[in-house]
């Protein structure tokens, strides 16, 4: 069951993925459309938000979602149970043409 608490935060906090984003991970990870992505927060790599944490990606099917989006028919999402980590903020995912790279950014 959602508290209205958590409702509140759900609709406050967005994920937001380009679509060269999406099409990067399409062609990176073998995806098809209709396939899952996590979001998840792990120990150690170079996170924006809180030291020594930063995110991670994984095809896996979602359970509690927290936030989510559907890009190039691929679901991006965040369990509910990590979306602490946002601190209410939105997490954007773009792809870097100068450098070939996915960026993320909690803003």
């Amino acid at each position: 069951m959602v508290t209205r608490g958590e409702r509140r935060e759900r609709d406050l906090m967005k994920l937001q993925v380009e679509e060269k984003a999406a099409n990067w991970y399409k062609e990176e990870m073998a995806l098809m459309e209709g396939d899952h992505l996590r979001l998840f927060v792990r120990l150690g790599g170079c996170g924006s938000v809180l030291p020594g944490l930063s995110l991670g990606i994984m095809r896996d099917e979602p359970r509690e979602p927290g936030v989510e989006t559907q890009v190039e028919g691929v679901h991006f999402y965040m369990e509910q149970d990590q979306l602490w980590y946002l601190d209410n903020r939105d997490l954007h995912i773009s792809f870097d043409a100068a450098t070939e790279e996915i960026k993320m950014e909690v803003r």
